[in-house]
């Protein structure tokens, strides 16, 4: 059977939405942490935690062999992914939810620009404006010069940047090894990228916040296993719009539970930036080409 016959769109919208959900209880937890301890330790203590995921893999990696230039973009793929999340737990201690939910959606365009740097990928002139849209939506939400850009923001702009080029290093390992490899090797390599650092600026956490960071792993991990399944039942056309709610769900988590204020231009900025990015998308499905834009959830920790 062909995927058009096996496709189950509605399907693909629940777990997507599903996946949302556990991003934004992601965020929710982060934040809860506080800033106690140090973002790098805590990112660090979240992957170290996410491990006992790797429990049944344990095997299949003990008889692994990899070729130098393959351990080579596993290397790379996990300082760059390391350096993001260490960055996106700043950021998500010092900006309310809803901004760094907002900005993280320009990662994807990021993946599209370095697809056409690096991997030949053509930048189509609709493309090209739906790139320009989105770094419009990104202006919307910072407004600089008219609100204040502090640290947090600026970490945002740099963990979007290096989230795409971890996506498209897995893009790239994608064609040599299984996916299970890839996200296997991502967790390891994260959790070795990140220890110098950690241990250099540690501060023994409390039962109470090794609880929230185990639930943030848990989380995580349903996140991305529930995002598989969406794209197993549904075209990326399809799913990528749905990430919108992401940013819904934020401002509303931010405002109840954090009191965050409503900020309008948040909205709007988001809104602009997942509309050119599931344009891309769909553009992709109709011209039935390789895609390489990848989801929102893709880039997540």
């Amino acid at each position: 059977m062909t995927s058009e016959q096996t496709a189950r769109p509605g399907w693909g919208i629940f777990w997507m939405l599903l996946t949302g959900v556990q991003f934004v209880g992601v965020t929710a937890l982060v934040k809860m942490l506080g800033t106690r301890i140090p973002a790098v330790e805590a990112a660090f203590l979240r992957y170290v935690l996410g491990l006992v995921f790797l429990i049944p893999m344990l095997g299949a990696l003990r008889r692994l062999r990899l070729d130098r230039a393959t351990l080579g973009l596993f290397a790379a793929r996990g300082v760059a992914h390391a350096s993001g999340v260490g960055l996106w737990f700043f950021a998500m201690a010092r900006i309310p939810i809803a901004d760094v939910t907002a900005m993280n959606y320009l990662s994807p365009i990021y993946v599209t620009l370095g697809a056409a740097l690096f991997l030949g990928e053509k930048l189509a002139f609709r493309r090209v404006m739906a790139v320009i849209a989105a770094l419009v939506g990104a202006l919307i939400i910072l407004r600089p010069g008219f609100r204040e850009v502090g640290p947090g923001h600026l970490a945002m702009i740099f963990t979007a940047l290096v989230f795409g080029a971890s996506y498209l290093l897995a893009k790239m390992l994608s064609q040599r090894c299984s996916a299970g490899l890839v996200v296997a090797m991502l967790s390891i390599t994260v959790t070795i990228g990140l220890a110098p650092a950690a241990l250099a600026v540690w501060i023994t956490p409390t039962w109470y916040e090794l609880l929230i960071l185990m639930g943030v792993a848990t989380l995580a991990t349903g996140g991305h296993y529930t995002m598989t399944l969406a794209f197993r039942d549904a075209p990326l056309a399809v799913t990528q719009p749905v990430t919108f709610l992401q940013l819904v769900w934020a401002v509303a988590l931010g405002m109840v539970f954090f009191n965050e204020p409503f900020d309008p231009w948040v909205i709007l900025g988001g809104t602009v930036i997942v509309s050119a990015v599931s344009f891309i998308s769909w553009r992709e499905y109709v011209l039935k080409r390789r895609a390489v834009t990848p989801p929102v959830s893709a880039t997540k920790v």
